[in-house]
This record gives structure tokens, C-alpha cells and sequence, in this order.
């Protein structure tokens, strides 16, 4: 059957149209003096009444189908027919045991591992001890510093995990700046505010999509990302660049991206922290956060995204450990352990089906209400709501609580078996049923792939934001290339013409290291000083002494949320500021300070005249900081934050790329 009529169809609905057998056939029908064309109207006018209804009928299917489509894909990764089958026949095998292990999470370490080791057997040990079902994966940490480890490793040990499990295991890993955050080797990719600052969804999807593809191949199936909460509060000291920016909407939309992206590649995605972290001015990690807003602020600014977020799809939703005094007036109610948050308010009133997993249980938020019954953490958590129990503070504790409350009937049968069914038909969904390892040999195909490096490069540099300009730093100009020399014989020479100031929280971390070595590759003998709060007084006299004779000054500033930083602040309240004060008095007009994180930096200081924000400081926004300061790229960036008194949300000043490096032309969108 043919249907001569001209409707806008998409190319997947005329391959429908084929399989029902109805075949589509453009006309143009253009007007002539009113009406149609003479030659086209006869064929016209009997057509339509001949295939009308079945146009109709066919549009009809068209429209079922694609919202059957769209509904599947949606659920796809947490529901699928033969995986729901799986899931329901083995919830009914189960023992009670074993159906409280299933809804516990705890951290697993990458890194090479002994089979014999007895770490290993220790971690091993555990889980077949507790019935363990699902594993967090991290790295060790070591102070400031995080030891990342490479793919390879990463996916060996979780192969052997899934090997030595009775039931499948569901992988997560907080992949805030994808794979990069924990492992080496992988794509790099900046904080989300800097895709706040970028304003592309189409970027945003693309994340989702690449550390999707990343953590799948290593064996991850679950990303704790993407964070919905609006930053609005300029001293939150854990959320700041870890969110997408401040207006509801533009966090809603990028939140939605992502998630789409993510699934695309087959990955779980989780938006947090609800029912919002942003408007907070206390980590988590060490106090009681509290979000003071009333009723009206929280639906107009914190719960947007995570509706946004639910109609996109999200998989599971993180419960943060804050005080919502508008939802829940009891002092000692955190969200985490509160029904009125998390069944009142997100599964009846937001309609969310999907799993909702705490945030980790071992956070001083939640602990110091049960410092003398931790395993009772675990329980009040699960009667509130909560499905999956993240890193209880005290397994066996923890455990034996939950046991003893199914055994006493105050957590019901029911309740548990509901949780259970949803991890283990999420589990079934992904097909962790029928394979639950992953193929190694394929891990050089999947990581860091030239296209998806250039692309989290490309971001970065799209992100850099130029707030201030006095028009007398920008841009910095090259001077030569390095001198060669031979191995161990090379002596390194430095001036005071141009001077760079790196700030840090530690001066032993890699904060700062890419930065110096991308300046000096342009300005060979530029003179790079390292401070940190430890060194920054002793080394006031070398430093000022260097701004003084510089003809140019860059001040590199790491700021950036770190959780569980005892005294937590995004604040230089410390002798790295004060340094920073006495730069700026000594040269100010010509020092640029660069923001690397925190973009509310400047609020502290009045005399900043060059003030850049990158709003990460992933190695890929150091690169992006010096290609913006020799102007060899576009600065185009937007705040996607307000910073008090000093520039409004959406601020930016554009300036084209004005030089090319020699040898690397550069890259824009």
C-alpha cells in the first residue's frame, strides 16, 4: 500500500511504515494562486480519500510504537523480561541471610592483588561471609594523596570478584569526572561545573556516554553521577564544582544529558544528593548539614533536577545525611533515615520506582546518632526507605542488625524481598544472570580513545571563563622552545620575567604539575614556585621578591571540594591567602589569577584585575588555563555560578583566539 501524501516522518518511523507494509511516498504540494497545483490535485483529492484511514491507522502504530520504544528504553537497564525472571526465581531461593547481604554495599579497592594475598582473602572472606551483592570501587588513599591504579588491574581483580561470588555483583564506582577520577590511563575529563560553563547538552550527553563506555569495559555497571544538586550557597564546602552550577533548570537539563549519554552505553546512573546538598555550608563527610530553606525554596530550587532527573530515567537516587527541617522537624532525622524524605516525598509524592541507595554510611552526618549502636544505622536507614545500604561503617554490625530486625518482624519479609527484587532485577537486566565477567583484551579498544581524549580536552578549553580583564596580562607571549640536552646533563634555568604562583593544598600533590610543565613549554626559563599552607610563609620573601622583578605574574590557585578535609572550607583563610594578598598588593595590574576550582575565589580579593576560572583542576583544564593564557584558543566560557560582588550567573568575556603554537593549531568546537 502507497500513501501519496506528504507528512513529516522520520526515517525510524518509515522503517516502521515498511514493516506494517505501508509504504511512504513524499509529494510536495505547493499553493498557486490559492490553490494547488492542477496537475497534482486530481491524483491528490481521490488519494485522500482512499488512504485516509489507513494513514491514520498507520500514524497511530507509528506513535504506540515509539512511545513503546522510548518507554523501553528507558527502562532498560533496570528491568527486561527474561532478566525479571531471572531475579524473581532467585529471590524465592534465597535465604534470609542471604537476602540481607544482597542490600549492602561495601568498598572494594583496586589495585593488583595476590590471589593468595591476604588482602584479597580478606575481601573474599567477606563477602561470602555476608552474602555481600554489591561492591563500591575505589582506590586506596594514602593522606591527600589518591592511588589511582590502571585499567588492566582494576578489571582483573573485579572478574575474580564476580568468580568467587555465589550471585552476580553489582559494581558501582564514583565516577563524578569519569573513569580518570580513580584510574589512570582512561579519558580526563574536568569537574561538571565546568560543563555548567561550557552550556552544552550535546557535551554533556557525550560524557555520560564515553564513561559509560569506560567503566562497562573494566567491569563497572553503576556510576554515583550524575550530582543534581544547585549549587546556591558560595561556602558549600563539599558540593561547589562538583555541581553543574546554580540555576535549577540548567543543572535539570544538563543532569538529563548526562543520563541519557550514560544509558546509551549501558550504564546506571544515580543523581544526588537528595533532596539537595547545595545550600549547605557544612560537609557531610564530618557534621550534620542542614538544609534550611522553607517548603517553597526547596520545590522551586532543590528538587527540579531530581524530578528532571526522574523523568529522564535515573536509575537510583542517593539520600543524602542532611536536616530538611521544612520535610522532617526531628533534630535527630538526617534524610538518609527518614521516611517522610525518602518514602513520602520521593517515592510517593516524586513517583520514583528505581533503587534508592544511602550515601555512605560511615559519614560523620549519620554516625553521630548512632555512636553507641552503629549497626542501627543501617536499619532506620532501610525502614525509611532506602533499598541499598552504601559502606556501613561496621559490616558485621550493620548486618547482624538488619538479620535481627527481619528476625523480629520489624523489617517485614515483604519489605526486604521488595528491595532484593529490585537489585537483582537490575542485576538480571544488565545481564550479570548469563556473563557477569569482562573480556580484558578489550580493554585497548574501549579506553582513552584519541577521539574521546581530544573531546574531554575540547570541554575544558570551552569551559575557561574570563571574568576580569584590565587588558595588560592577557595574552601571555611564548618565548622559544626548550633547549635539548643530553640525558642527566640538562640544567634548568629560570628568570623573573614571567613568574608563576602555584597554590595547593600540598605542594607534594600533582595540583599544579601540568600547569608548570605547559608554561615552561612555552616560556622555557619562566620561574614556577610551589606553595601550600605549610610553606607558604617560609617562602613569602623568595616569592614576593620574584613578582616584584617579573614582568608577568600568574597566580594558579587549587581550591577545590575535598571530602572529609578536616576543617573543610573553600576559603584561603590560611598563610597560602595571605601570600596571595601580599602578591596582589605588590603587582596586582599584572597578575591574572586563575581559579583552578573554586570560581568564588574572587569574593576574598578585592584587588584581583585578570581573574580566569577553569572550575576544575583535572590535568585537562591545567592545559586548558595556559592555551587560554596565550590566547591560543577562543575564551568563551560562561559563569554558571553568581560570585558575590563581583559578577552575576552567565558573565563572561569572549575573546578569540589570537596566536597559534607552533606545531598545534588549536582546537575549538
Amino acid at each position: 500500500m502507497s500513501i501519496p501524501f506528504h507528512v513529516a516522518m522520520e526515517p525510524e518511523d518509515m522503517e516502521r511504515c515498511a514493516r506494517l507494509g505501508l509504504f511512504y511516498q513524499p509529494m510536495a504540494l505547493k499553493p498557486q494562486n490559492g490553490a494547488l497545483q492542477n496537475s497534482i490535485l486530481p491524483f491528490i483529492v481521490p488519494a485522500m480519500n482512499r488512504f485516509l484511514s489507513a494513514l491514520l491507522l498507520s500514524l497511530a502504530l507509528i506513535c504506540s510504537l515509539r512511545a513503546s520504544a522510548k518507554e523501553k528504553g528507558r527502562q532498560s537497564l533496570t528491568h527486561s523480561e527474561r532478566g525479571d525472571k531471572w531475579a524473581e526465581k532467585t529471590l524465592h531461593k534465597l535465604t534470609l541471610q542471604e537476602k540481607i547481604g544482597q542490600v549492602f554495599m561495601v568498598w572494594c579497592r583496586a589495585g593488583f592483588l595476590n590471589v593468595e594475598s591476604p588482602e584479597y582473602l580478606q575481601l573474599r572472606d567477606t563477602m561470602q561471609k555476608y552474602h555481600v551483592g554489591s561492591f563500591a570501587m575505589t582506590v586506596h588513599v594514602d593522606g591527600p594523596f589518591l592511588l589511582r591504579t590502571g585499567p588492566y588491574e582494576a578489571a582483573e581483580l573485579l572478574n575474580r570478584l564476580q568468580r568467587d561470588s555465589k550471585l552476580p555483583l553489582l559494581i558501582a564506582a564514583d565516577f563524578e569526572r569519569g573513569v580518570s577520577m580513580r584510574l589512570t590511563g582512561t579519558t580526563n575529563f574536568p569537574h561538571a561545573m565546568a560543563f555548567g560553563a561550557d552550556g552544552s547538552l550535546a557535551d554533556a550527553e557525550n560524557f555520560g556516554r564515553i564513561s559509560a563506555e569506560e567503566a562497562r569495559a573494566i567491569g563497572v555497571h553503576w556510576n554515583f553521577f550524575p550530582d543534581a544538586d544547585v549549587n546556591s550557597n558560595p561556602a558549600n564546602p563539599i558540593i561547589n564544582t562538583r555541581s553543574f552550577g546554580e540555576d535549577p533548570k540548567e543543572v535539570g537539563d544538563l543532569v538529563a544529558a548526562y543520563i541519557k549519554g550514560a544509558h546509551e552505553a549501558g550504564m546506571l546512573t544515580t543523581v544526588k544528593h537528595f533532596p539537595g546538598h547545595g545550600d549547605t555550608a557544612t560537609d557531610s563527610h564530618l557534621g550534620v548539614a542542614s538544609v534550611n530553606g522553607d517548603q517553597a525554596h526547596l520545590e522551586s530550587i532543590e528538587l527540579p533536577p531530581f524530578r528532571e532527573a526522574i523523568a529522564a530515567g535515573v536509575d537510583s537516587v542517593m539520600v543524602a545525611h542532611v536536616t530538611v527541617p521544612a520535610l522532617d522537624n526531628d533534630p535527630n532525622h538526617v534524610a538518609t533515615i527518614s521516611p517522610a524524605v525518602v518514602t513520602d516525598l520521593l517515592e510517593k509524592q516524586l513517583g520514583f520506582k528505581g533503587i534508592v541507595v544511602t550515601d555512605a554510611l560511615d559519614m560523620a552526618g549519620l554516625t553521630h546518632l548512632f555512636a553507641n549502636d552503629v549497626g542501627r544505622a543501617s536499619v532506620e536507614a532501610f525502614k525509611a526507605g532506602n533499598d541499598l545500604l552504601l559502606i556501613p561503617a561496621d559490616l558485621p554490625a550493620s548486618y547482624n542488625a538488619m538479620l535481627k530486625a527481619a528476625l523480629s518482624g520489624e523489617i517485614s519479609r515483604q519489605r526486604l524481598d521488595r528491595s532484593v527484587l529490585k537489585i537483582l532485577k537490575t542485576k538480571g537486566a544488565l545481564g550479570l544472570n548469563e556473563k557477569r565477567t569482562v573480556d580484558v583484551d578489550k580493554l585497548a579498544n574501549v579506553i582513552a580513545r584519541p577521539e574521546n581524549l581530544n573531546f574531554g580536552q575540547q570541554v575544558a578549553e570551552s569551559a575557561v571563563t574570563l571574568v576580569r580583564d584590565n587588558g595588560q596580562v592577557l595574552p601571555l607571549k611564548s618565548r622559544g622552545t626548550s633547549p635539548s640536552g643530553l640525558p642527566y646533563m640538562t640544567t634548568e634555568e629560570t628568570r623573573n620575567d614571567t613568574v608563576a604562583v602555584v597554590f595547593s593544598e600540598d605542594v607534594r600533590t600533582e595540583s599544579g604539575r601540568a600547569f608548570g610543565r605547559e608554561l615552561r613549554a612555552r616560556i622555557p626559563d619562566a620561574n614556577v614556585l610551589y606553595v601550600d599552607p605549610r610553606t607558604a610563609a617560609g617562602m613569602s620573601d623568595a616569592v614576593l621578591n620574584a613578582v616584584s622583578q617579573a614582568m608577568k605574574v600568574i597566580a594558579a590557585v587549587y581550591v577545590i571540594p575535598t571530602a572529609g578535609k578536616v576543617g573543610n572550607t573553600m576559603n584561603m583563610g590560611d598563610a597560602t591567602g595571605t601570600l596571595l594578598e601580599q602578591v596582589l598588593d605588590r603587582a596586582g595590574q599584572k597578575t591574572a589569577v586563575v581559579a583552578m576550582g573554586n570560581p568564588y575565589l574572587a569574593s576574598d580579593f578585592s584587588r584581583i584585575e585578570t581573574y580566569l576560572c577553569t572550575f576544575s583542576n583535572a590535568t585537562v583544564s591545567e592545559v586548558a588555563a595556559v592555551k587560554a593564557l596565550f590566547g591560543e584558543i577562543p575564551i568563551r566560557g560562561h559563569l554558571p555560578v553568581s560570585i558575590p560582588n563581583v559578577a552575576t550567573r552567565g558573565s563572561g568575556i569572549e575573546h578569540p583566539a589570537q596566536v597559534a603554537r607552533e606545531g598545534s593549531p588549536h582546537d575549538s568546537k
